[in-house]
């Protein structure tokens, strides 16, 4: 069952990635019309979709694909030119069932264009579209309507009147749909805190419709017509989106507008923002290994690397410093302890914040994950541990996303010497993920270890002083400067040597 699904959703994946678009065009040189060029895709897609589920596995993809495709077609002609037979012109009036208290303005949409009855009613409020497909699509009587919305008739007929002008006059409009129906943007994202048990927000925020639209609502409250009309989706989708979205807390609703519940940074800010990280860059990097060196090479007592030897050690002392530094400079992107973020769907605490997509140069990101634990009753140390993740090479995807509570217990307990008491399957995970090693018959740690204690010598402490005071300055200057910055800036001056990979266990540490 599950190669059986594996492979459906291989196809599904294959289909949509690569004949969706071949086909609309497909339809669209044979039907000349645009909406009817998307019912017939729909259609096709909707065959080829159902005959997957069912287990169908073609020969040939492609040929089975353009197949179903020609078939879907010729049906299509054929009922086309059956309905041009049966049908005067586009005349909806053909189609509407007259209801005795029907007023006037039925006039004004008789002798339409079936097809551009059908492209309006797309973009209006659902309250009113759900009256005009039961009464002119389905042919209900007005009473039937109104029994079926717990209505008054005579509010049915208020809501079908107007409906009916919004229609009319919705025909009659040569529609200007927005630059992002045809040209979307990219946004990235950097979320801090904890993932909701589906996966939110990243589950969500990856959907290039999802990302026009918080760029479209960004401090700019819409209504779900407007952002229907802007992003060229047809309103009863765009309506349940949006829905969706508040529901998630990516979106707010103040009324019958929408916005972007996140911040999200412009390009123009980002230029400002980059310009003024490349002024401290070299000199900001420089002070942070100066005070690593000097530390490690007189003091050092709260830090023990060696397990994994200082050149390793080097990525983790990097950006901790760095993190610790731009924390007591409260720097505005300073986050919290996960249990201070807004709790979220799903059991999720996060902030997220968006970047439209630039054409500059930035270094590449560097995450920080650590461990999880979706049952509390299991917590039995208070474990701080934490694995930089960096984007520069394959670094990222060489050790777990987050190690659970079980791993990092054990990991815990042989960095604390008492490896003894660590279960075997997890010390087998530790080792494989590059967090500990054997040498010999023993277990050994291989990451980073912080321990509690105090610079005893004053000599070290005022030169230590005096360099987090010039590094507090630095970061004043440029206060949103990211980690990656001073990485790679110590790999240009040699501080850390990087060869073009990185150690797995590079950037990870554990608290004792």
């Amino acid at each position: 069952m599950d190669d059986t699904n594996t492979m459906y959703m291989r196809l599904i994946t294959n289909f949509t990635d690569n004949y969706m678009e071949k086909l609309f065009y497909f339809c669209l040189k044979k039907t000349g019309k645009m909406a009817e060029a998307e019912e017939l895709t729909q259609d096709i897609a909707l065959n080829i979709v159902t005959a997957l589920k069912k287990g169908v596995i073609p020969t040939s993809f492609s040929a089975w694909v353009w197949q179903i495709a020609r078939n879907r077609y010729a049906l299509w002609a054929e009922e086309k030119h059956k309905h041009n037979q049966n049908v005067t012109g586009y005349d909806i009036g053909d189609y509407e069932i007259s209801d005795d208290g029907a007023d006037m303005s039925d006039e004004m949409i008789r002798g339409e264009n079936l097809t551009l009855l059908r492209r309006e009613l797309a973009f209006i409020r659902k309250e009113y579209r759900e009256i005009v497909v039961a009464y002119y699509i389905k042919g209900k009587k007005v009473r039937e309507i109104a029994s079926a919305l717990n209505l008054s008739s005579d509010a049915v007929q208020q809501r079908l009147h107007r409906a009916r002008n919004i229609l009319k006059e919705g025909m009659y409009m040569a529609r200007e749909f927005g630059k992002r129906s045809y040209n979307p943007e990219q946004v990235s994202f950097v979320m801090n805190g904890k993932d909701g048990t589906m996966g939110q927000p990243w589950s969500i925020i990856s959907r290039l419709l999802y990302m026009n639209i918080f760029l479209e609502a960004y401090e700019n409250p819409e209504t779900a017509e407007e952002l229907s009309l802007e992003l060229g989706v047809a309103l009863p989708y765009m309506e349940d989106i949006l829905e969706y979205l508040v529901r998630e807390q990516l979106l707010k609703k103040n009324g019958n507008k929408y916005e972007t519940d996140f911040k999200i940074i412009s390009r123009e800010e980002q230029r400002a923002e980059h310009d003024a990280n490349l002024k401290i860059q070299k000199p900001l990097t420089d002070k942070l290994c100066q005070l690593i060196d000097t530390y490690m090479a007189e003091d050092g007592s709260e830090v023990n690397p060696d397990f994994v030897g200082y050149e390793t050690a080097k990525w983790t002392l990097l950006i901790k410093t760095f993190d610790i530094l731009k924390w007591k400079c409260k720097t505005p992107d300073s986050h919290e302890d996960y249990e201070e973020y807004p709790d979220r769907p799903d059991d999720g605490k996060w902030v997220l914040t968006g970047y439209e997509l630039t054409d500059w140069y930035e270094p590449a990101f560097v995450g920080l994950h650590g461990w999880v634990s979706r049952d509390e009753s299991e917590v039995k140390q208070d474990i701080t541990f934490g694995q930089c993740k960096f984007y520069l090479t394959n670094h990222y995807s060489k050790t777990p996303e987050h190690l659970n509570w079980n791993e990092a217990y054990n990991l815990w307990l042989v960095a604390a010497g008492k490896a003894e008491a660590a279960e075997s399957d997890y010390i087998h995970k530790l080792t494989e993920y590059g967090y500990v090693k054997k040498d010999g018959g023993k277990i050994l740690p291989n990451l980073v270890i912080f321990k509690g204690g105090k610079i005893e010598n004053e000599e070290t402490g005022a030169k230590l002083h005096l360099l987090v005071n010039e590094i507090s300055e630095l970061l004043k200057q440029a206060p949103y400067i990211e980690r990656g910055y001073v990485l790679e800036q110590a790999i240009a001056d040699g501080w850390l040597k990087y060869d073009g990979d990185i150690p797995a266990n590079a950037g990870a540490y554990i608290y004792l």
